[in-house]
C-alpha cells in the first residue's frame, strides 16, 4: 500500500487527527512527492516509531539533542515513500537495537507538529512542520541499546505511567499517551467483541485520548 493511501484509509480518533489528516492531504496534492523531502522548508512528512515493549508497559525512549528532552525514535522520509522502513530503520539507528517489529502495519498516529528554528551541524534549520506519520514498534526489554552521538544522549525504557505533565511537555504527554492507547486497543481488539471496543472508544473520546 502506498503511503498517500495509507493516510487517507487511517482512521482518526478525534477532531485534531482529522483535521491535520486534511491539511497533510491536501499538502501532498498541492505539493507532490516534494513533501518527501527536507528541502521543503515549510512542511515534510516524517515517520517515527514509539518502541515498546511485548506487554506494552514500556516505552523506548532517546534523550534527544536538539530538543533536550525524552522522547520518541523517527525521522524525516528523505524521498523514501515505505514509512514504515522509515520508522523501523530510525528506531534501529537511534537506539541500537536490533530485535524491532512494527505491532501492526496500520498507522497508529497522525499529527501536524511544530520544529523551532536551530542549529544542526553548525547549519541553521528554520522553523518549520512535520508532518508526523507514526507507528508503534516492538521490541524485547533484554535488547542491547546504545546511544547515537548524532542525535541522542541516551536510550531508557520508560514505564508508561511515567507519561504524565509531571515528566513531560503536555503536547507530548498527549501524543504519547494516544499512542499507547492504540497500541493497547489494537492488541485488545483480537480478543474483544464489537461492543466491547465501543465501549473502549467511548471512554477515550470522553478523555479525548
Amino acid at each position: 500500500m502506498g503511503y498517500i493511501r495509507a493516510i487517507e484509509d487511517y482512521n482518526s480518533t478525534n477532531e485534531q487527527e482529522m483535521q491535520d489528516k486534511k491539511v497533510i492531504l491536501n499538502y501532498i496534492e498541492h505539493f507532490g512527492e516534494n513533501v518527501l523531502l527536507r528541502e521543503n522548508e515549510i512542511a515534510h512528512i516524517t515517520s517515527s516509531g514509539f518502541i515498546m515493549n511485548k506487554t506494552l508497559d514500556k516505552v523506548l525512549l532517546v534523550h534527544h539533542n536538539i530538543r533536550n528532552v525524552w522522547a520518541w525514535t523517527g525521522g524525516h522520509a528523505d524521498g523514501d515513500k515505505d514509512l514504515l522502513y522509515v520508522s523501523i530503520k530510525e528506531a534501529i539507528e537511534e537506539t541500537g537495537i536490533t530485535n524491532v517489529y512494527p505491532l501492526t502495519e496500520r498507522i497508529a498516529s497522525i499529527d501536524i507538529l511544530p520544529v523551532y528554528g536551530h542549529v544542526r551541524k553548525s547549519n541553521y534549520v528554520n522553523a518549520h512542520l512535520h508532518l508526523s506519520i507514526a507507528y508503534v514498534l516492538i521490541s524485547d526489554e533484554s535488547d542491547a541499546v546504545r546511544i547515537c552521538s548524532e542525535e541522542n544522549s541516551g536510550v531508557e525504557w520508560f514505564s508508561i505511567e511515567r507519561f504524565t505533565e509531571k515528566n513531560f511537555d503536555n503536547s507530548d504527554v498527549y501524543l504519547y499517551n494516544k499512542l499507547i492507547s492504540f497500541a493497547r486497543k489494537y492488541s485488545n481488539s483480537r480478543y474483544l467483541t464489537d461492543s466491547q471496543l465501543h465501549k473502549i472508544t467511548e471512554i477515550e473520546a470522553t478523555y479525548n485520548v
